[in-house]
């Protein structure tokens, strides 16, 4: 049941996204098309549609469906249901790896990790197979999965893109009207990164959730689903990765809260090309550190 749920809110949000695209008066896609385009069957396609005529998003008589209104921030719906099995499955995944230091080549026992993280086996398998279109996990031929590493031009690809998007984010960011959610959101995080700096000392471990959010937070801004795919991966990448190489780990921490709490300064005060400018030097900071991680894995 919890499957289902967390298959419609992801369509709801994603068909909520489309429908942000497009003029008031446009007209939607069939029933049949909105299926193969949200990848669900056409209940959940049904489900969604009632959902967004019921918001007044859209008018729905038949085959005609059309836009009433531009979506607004509050008709979307979160993506954590209150059942424990439908939390998310990457962070707490991320979460194992980082508490038990799990090193790459290491075999993954569906069976296990179903009773590791209470959901079903067929949910687990789809989890992993998601992974390894990213070369995060391979099939073994004996059987189960494998966690893998990953080459330094993986690493470099993927820093590239990443800084796309962010600098994109950033951006999207500083020209965000006033009472847009994400000033509120940066203001608890620096009071969070300030906390953090004060008790650096002895919970330097801490600073990877916090990264987690703090990108979260900036991407949030824009609302495209293959940017909200792609930061999966970022979090198991990059935090992962980041978590390999035990040298200097607090300085590392201490160095990445003053980017973070920089490029909050900037944007706060609306200075876009400062605020681009402070991400590009964290962008820079955190390529290298991946890269490092790599290097000392290897020679590990």
């Amino acid at each position: 049941m919890a499957r289902r749920d967390t298959r419609y809110r992801e369509a709801y949000n994603d068909l909520l996204a489309h429908c942000d695209g497009l003029p008031v008066g446009s007209v939607l896609p069939s029933e049949t098309a909105l299926c193969k385009q949200l990848n669900v069957s056409r209940t959940v396609v049904r489900r969604c549609l009632g959902k967004l005529e019921e918001l007044g998003v859209i008018s729905w008589n038949g085959r005609e469906k059309h836009i009433l209104r531009q979506p607004r921030e509050e008709d979307s719906i979160a993506m954590s249901p209150s059942s424990g099995s439908g939390e998310d499955l990457e962070k707490r995944f991320l979460d194992w790896i980082l508490r038990f230091d799990v090193p790459a080549n290491t075999p993954l026992s569906v069976a296990e990790l179903s009773r590791t993280f209470d959901v079903p086996q067929h949910e687990l398998k789809e989890f992993l197979a998601s992974l390894s279109r990213f070369g995060l996990v391979a099939r073994r031929k004996q059987g189960g999965w494998m966690l893998l590493g990953f080459t330094r031009e993986f690493a470099i690809e993927l820093s590239d893109f990443r800084s796309v998007l962010e600098l994109n984010a950033v951006a999207n960011v500083a020209e965000a009207p006033i009472d847009h959610p994400v000033w509120a959101r940066l203001a608890e995080l620096r009071l969070e990164h300030m906390s953090l700096k004060e008790r650096i000392d002895t919970d330097f471990h801490e600073f990877s959730k916090l990264d987690e959010e703090f990108h979260e937070a900036i991407n949030s801004v824009v609302r495209n689903r293959f940017v909200m795919e792609f930061q999966k991966v970022i979090s198991l990448v990059f935090h992962y990765h980041f978590m390999w190489d035990k040298t200097d780990e607090k300085v590392r921490n201490i160095a990445a809260i003053d980017e973070h709490l920089a490029i909050i300064d900037a944007l706060d005060a609306r200075d876009k090309e400062t605020a681009e400018e402070a991400a590009r030097r964290h962008l820079r900071t955190s390529k290298s550190t991946l890269l490092s991680s790599l290097r000392h894995h290897d020679l590990g």
